[in-house]
């Protein structure tokens, strides 16, 4: 084995060499003697003979060798410069002897002798066996050949030498298998060491962050809990960032919002001047932006906060927003919302005025009430005299953001010189409750008994809405209504369309020759005539002129007060608006109705006020409008104390009973069905428990798609699976209004699917329908009402939207999904009866694929909590 330079440095380090002399520790041997033929042993000489002798295996002794002493002459003569290679020549011999570092002694030498190679073999053996190493033979150095001559004993001393060097080679070979051991144990060691580097580095980094963590948590919540102050129970403020926090009595946070969102932030905000405070309030103000009051009271466990924001300069409009994401629970009221989202938070609105429209047009619809509920257990109501804008989730957002902002039509009449934004927020633990709190109570207060009798005669007859073509139309559809023999007469709601332009108040003679006297027929068979008017006066009116002169009309803002403003209504494209706020309007209108009355026996009126977008763009009464809304409540009110009244279009509050309130008109369509059973919570909720749904199949009819497109009476009617699911929703509903009749339909299945479902509503629904009417008069909680009300503390009812309860004893979950026949039905707690087949459901729980067939209802009725068959 060839020794490394490595080997051979340490190898003389023990053997005494200087690191002087690198030559003897790094140069390489390059004279070596040729190897003999070994093939032809019978020509070769002793020499080579001897050198075929087979060699005796020899180890290196890992022991010092004895012959030390000897060595000191090399040592000496190697500082003096003598050279580091061995090499024996003999010159009368071709052959050479290449003594190896390794240290054993050569084959065949010439000065050996049988005596002397014993010798050495005794020596030899004393060496432990070793496995033979590779070696590089080394010729002897000629200074050392000549030191040494031909003396057998000079040189069996330069063979002790070779043997000394063998020893050192063994000492070499000891340490390189010693590094070899101990390498591995010190890189395993520097890996540890490094593995514990790395694992202080790791905790070190971590310790790091968690700082960094902690200080940005302290940050956070110096500015957002730290700053926000304690103005009053339950109410936490921050008005550095203009931050609110509502919390219940048990600490959970109700309302999140953000106030005055438009203001900049680096405007300062200071206490208000002396002269700006009120009593018991808090007033903060934001440099030439706004003001801010804040006030509270308490009811019982309900508080109340009052917030007022007053511009400072007519480029900023207040605007709060609130936090609407899922955490923050549900949200419910404020009127019928484009595509009618149930809860609240599920739609989405952009910026617009809070006022009536057509919901196909306009993002709201006929009913509203500045009113909003949430699931957590709080309310916001808005104060009427705010010029409102309302978003709901917009710019991508889940925000719902009241702003105060006039404008040249909702807003036009600026009750104050810069938008003002009042509104309270009342908070407590339980949402029904709460809700119970808020209602109006005591709506019997002043009910007269023939209004009281008016009341449960709407519950309890069908409406039949008529558009009167002709005196024969109106006369064959009741006698039809007779015909069926399962229905009782009910009302006879007449259309618009009776006179001859909108505004005449008189009977068209030239289609209703003898209207007395089928009126006359009509009463004696049990139903109740209602005329349909409104407050537009049509241009080709009998009646326009009169109102022009006596300037009985809304005046065009602007403009001379003589000259009325117009605007459309239905089929009429110029029409004028009575001034109801005008002294002399009321009188007039009063004597045309009652003129009706006498001459034709009318019972009552439904009142059609159309929307606030009916309004002409620059009206001006001659008393101010809060806006174009507040002029259906002026005109309601008006109407009420001098003729009956038993229905209205459209309204922004609740009108005295036996009014009932219209849902807006809805196509015939599956999609419009969806619409009916959140628009009737809604309406509810907001605080019109008496309401008066649209026709049953839809208001507008669609045309079908079917075999007899020449049929034109197939064509007018609703698709025939439409109007059965329809009717088996209305007949739960406060009101059923008829406008295509049962048996219009050739399948004669339809007409006994009429019958079974208006006993079901004589037996069962109409005396629930009463009870809790009385109740309503009383509580002020609606008739129809959403599942969250009988269980406010299960989250499963706060999101169902296709089913309703009549009170709290009767639940219904209708189809609305053409050619189903099954659903998912939602029980709160308690036990069920099922109306379908009998048995008992246990509530809290949902019923999946729920089997209801063409001619079925799912409908559910109360039982007693320890109801066992």
């Amino acid at each position: 084995m060839s020794t490394s330079k490595g080997n051979n440095y340490n190898a003389s380090k023990v053997a005494g060499y200087s690191e002087s002399e690198p030559a003897t520790s790094t140069e390489k041997i390059t004279e070596t003697t040729k190897i003999p033929n070994y093939r032809n042993t019978e020509t070769r000489g002793p020499q080579e003979a001897a050198i075929l002798r087979p060699n005796r295996i020899r180890k290196t002794s890992i022991s010092m060798p004895s012959n030390l002493d000897e060595m000191e002459s090399l040592r000496i003569d190697r500082q003096k410069g003598t050279a580091s290679k061995f090499t024996r020549s003999e010159s009368d011999d071709s052959s050479s002897v290449t003594f190896s570092n390794s240290g054993s002694t050569p084959n065949g030498s010439p000065l050996g002798s049988e005596t002397e190679e014993e010798a050495n073999d005794e020596e030899l053996a004393k060496v432990p066996l070793q496995a033979p190493p590779r070696r590089k033979s080394r010729a002897m150095s000629p200074m050392l050949s000549e030191k040494l001559g031909n003396d057998p004993m000079e040189l069996s001393g330069a063979q002790s030498v070779n043997s000394t060097i063998t020893s050192v080679n063994s000492i070499s070979s000891l340490l390189k298998e010693k590094l070899q051991l101990s390498i591995p144990q010190a890189l395993r060691s520097s890996k540890k060491r490094q593995n514990a580097d790395y694992r202080l580095r790791a905790f070190v980094g971590i310790l790091f962050l968690c700082v960094v963590f902690l200080v940005g948590f302290a940050h956070i919540y110096y500015t957002q809990h730290v700053l926000q102050r304690a103005y009053f129970d339950k109410f936490r403020f921050n008005k550095n960032e203009r931050v609110m926090h509502v919390y219940s009595s048990t600490g959970a946070e109700v309302i999140a919002a953000r106030l005055g969102n438009d203001i900049p932030a680096d405007t300062g905000v200071f206490s208000c001047l002396s002269h700006y405070q009120k009593q018991d309030s808090v007033c903060l103000e934001w440099l030439q932006q706004a003001r801010l009051y804040l006030a509270h009271t308490k009811h019982a466990d309900m508080h109340c906060y009052h917030i007022t924001w007053q511009s400072l300069n007519s480029y900023y409009s207040p605007k709060d927003c609130f936090d609407w994401s899922p955490k923050r629970g549900h949200w419910y009221g404020g009127g019928q919302v484009q595509n009618m989202p149930y809860p609240l938070e599920r739609g989405r609105l952009d910026l617009s005025p809070f006022v009536t429209g057509d919901i196909t047009k306009h993002p709201f619809g006929n009913v509203l009430k500045r009113y909003f509920l949430n699931s957590k257990g709080a309310t916001i109501l808005v104060d009427p005299e705010t010029p409102l804008y309302v978003s709901i989730n917009a710019n991508r957002s889940n925000n719902f953001c009241l702003q105060a902002k006039h404008d040249a039509f909702a807003y036009i009449n600026h009750l104050t010189p810069l938008p003002q934004l009042n509104y309270t927020i009342c908070a407590t633990d339980n949402m029904k409750i709460l809700h119970s709190s808020m209602a109006e109570k005591s709506l019997w207060d002043g009910l007269k008994p023939d209004e009281l009798n008016a009341v449960h005669s709407l519950l309890s007859e069908p409406v039949w809405q008529i558009s009167p073509t002709s005196e024969a139309a109106v006369y064959n559809y009741t006698e039809d209504v007779i015909a069926l023999g399962f229905l009782k007469q009910g009302h006879v709601l007449l259309s618009e369309e009776w006179q001859p332009s909108a505004g005449d108040f008189v009977l068209d003679e030239e289609r209703f020759t003898s209207m007395e006297e089928t009126i006359n027929i009509i009463h004696r068979r049990g139903f109740r005539i209602v005329f349909t008017i409104q407050p537009f006066i049509s241009t080709e009116s009998i009646n326009f002129r009169d109102a022009v002169s006596n300037r009985l009309l809304i005046s065009e803002r602007g403009s001379d007060p003589r000259i009325p403003a117009l605007t459309r209504y239905k089929q009429s494209n110029s029409v004028g608006v009575l001034d109801i706020t005008n002294n002399k309007t009321l009188p007039w209108l009063q004597s045309k109705l009652e003129s009706l009355i006498m001459k034709y026996h009318v019972d009552s009126f439904y009142l059609d006020l159309g929307t606030a977008q009916d309004m002409p763009h620059y009206y001006k009464c001659e008393q101010p409008l809060t806006n174009p809304d507040h002029y259906k409540t002026l005109f309601t009110k008006s109407i009420l104390g001098s003729v009956p009244v038993i229905g209205v279009s459209g309204a922004i509050s609740r009108p005295r009973a036996p009014v009932f309130v219209s849902l807006p008109p809805f196509s015939s369509s599956w999609k419009a069905i969806k619409t009916v059973i959140p628009t009737v919570l809604t309406y509810g909720m907001i605080g019109y428990p008496f309401i008066m749904p649209g026709a049953v199949g839809g208001d507008v009819a669609l045309p079908m798609s079917d075999n007899n497109p020449d049929n034109d009476f197939e064509v007018n009617l609703p698709d025939k699976e439409l109007y059965i699911r329809w009717l088996q929703l209305s007949t739960f509903l406060p009101v059923i209004r008829f406008t295509h009749l049962p048996s219009k339909y050739s399948d004669d299945s339809v007409l006994e699917i009429a019958k079974r479902l208006t006993e079901l509503r004589q037996k069962t629904v109409t005396p629930m329908l009463k009870k809790y009417a009385k109740e309503t008069l009383n509580t002020g909680l609606p008739i129809i009402r959403p599942l969250w009300m009988l269980d406010p503390a299960d989250p499963a009812c706060h999101v169902v939207v296709d089913e309703f309860s009549v009170g709290e004893e009767l639940i219904v979950a209708p189809v609305l999904y053409s050619g189903s026949r099954q659903r998912e039905v939602y029980l709160p707690a308690g036990v069920w009866r099922d109306g379908i087949d009998g048995s008992l459901r246990k509530g809290s729980r949902w019923i999946h694929n729920y089997r209801v067939a063409e001619d079925k209802v799912a409908y559910f009725v109360k039982m007693p909590d320890n109801t066992r068959f």
